[in-house]
């Protein structure tokens, strides 16, 4: 089935099934398909399919942005870089009196000021941005959900790691990935919830689940989130 809008053309596929209620699914390869209670006029089927517009377009957006993967940095005026979830550009200074090249989030702008425009200096100062805000996050969520614990942490470090977002040994040493500060702060705060009831729960038994989801209870939204645009989080 065809649905044109705005000079857009949008191909579906519809399903009738027993059901009481239409929905939409739109699968990993961007295939849009509608499932609708038998006998449902199309004129109604349309009627969804406009109202949801914009959620569809973006949803099919954010899944060929998936597929292409991560995008080349350049490093140049404008260029977007997630922080807190949001996508904010860049703006490039050039001071060669400071003593350390470092960022500034001002105005909706993520400000770099660097001695000299080299690639790799503006790279180094947002790593480095991201590391003291993480650090700075982190131990704000910490001190946050502290009192819903017995046991506190004896050491916060932020790390490099490609694999995880976040650990808790033996020692009680919390570790957090430094790209943390790109993603929302409701999410932080589930990487935080979740190395702390490591400290009670050492592995992903149900009680450590039962402590998550009650410090936590929509704890999976963020877990989704993180899923659907860890992809994107990169310097």
């Amino acid at each position: 089935m065809i649905h044109n809008h705005l000079g857009e053309t949008l191909r579906f596929d519809i399903k009738y099934k027993n059901r009481t209620s239409i929905g939409i699914t739109i699968d990993s390869f961007g295939s849009v398909e509608v499932q609708a209670p038998k006998g449902t006029p199309d004129e109604r089927v349309h009627q969804l399919v406009e109202e949801k517009w914009d959620l569809i377009q973006q949803k099919l957006k954010e899944m060929k942005d998936r597929l292409l993967g991560p995008q080349k940095k350049v490093y140049e005026y404008g260029e977007s870089f997630l922080y807190l979830g949001n996508n904010y550009p860049i703006e490039i200074f050039q001071d060669i009196n400071i003593t350390q090249e470092h960022v500034v989030f001002e105005g909706g702008k993520l400000h770099i000021y660097v001695k000299q425009p080299d690639t790799e200096k503006i790279k180094q100062a947002l790593k480095r941005y991201y590391y003291q805000q993480c650090k700075a996050l982190v131990e704000k969520s910490i001190s946050y959900y502290q009192s819903n614990f017995k046991t506190k942490p004896r050491s916060i470090r932020i790390s490099d790691s490609k694999w995880t977002w976040g650990t808790c040994d033996s020692k009680l040493q919390l570790t957090f990935n430094w790209r943390l500060a790109m993603a929302p702060p409701e999410v932080i705060d589930y990487v935080v919830v979740h190395e702390m009831c490591h400290m009670v729960h050492l592995n992903h038994d149900r009680s450590f689940w039962r402590l998550v989801g009650k410090l936590m209870p929509d704890y999976k939204e963020k877990e989704n989130w993180l899923t659907l645009s860890s992809w994107k989080m990169t310097v």
